[in-house]
């Protein structure tokens, strides 16, 4: 797997830590582990394959949707960034 940057430099883990292992967990069938790996794998996976139609197949996705998931999934992010923040240093 290819390593994390800002934990190598820094020792905290960045947003996107764990992604990898939770599509691992995913495609091996863990449902459960994935999303408590990386809670937003769901919609993140979604958000790509929403933009693998839009902009490569050409179809005609709404604009608003893939603004819609990316709110949805950037907030999930956040937030589950925020909480294991919060759990390492409490």
């Amino acid at each position: 797997m290819i390593p994390c940057l800002n934990k190598k430099l820094f020792g905290i883990d960045c947003p996107g830590c764990g992604f990898q292992r939770s599509l691992i967990l995913l495609l091996e069938g863990n449902f459960l582990d994935a999303f408590n790996m990386f809670p937003a794998i769901y919609t993140t996976i979604l958000f790509v394959v929403y933009s693998i139609i839009h902009f490569f197949l050409k179809k005609k996705i709404s604009l608003n949707i893939l603004l819609i998931l990316g709110i949805i999934n950037v907030s999930i992010i956040i937030l589950a960034y925020i909480i294991k923040i919060n759990k390492l240093f409490n």
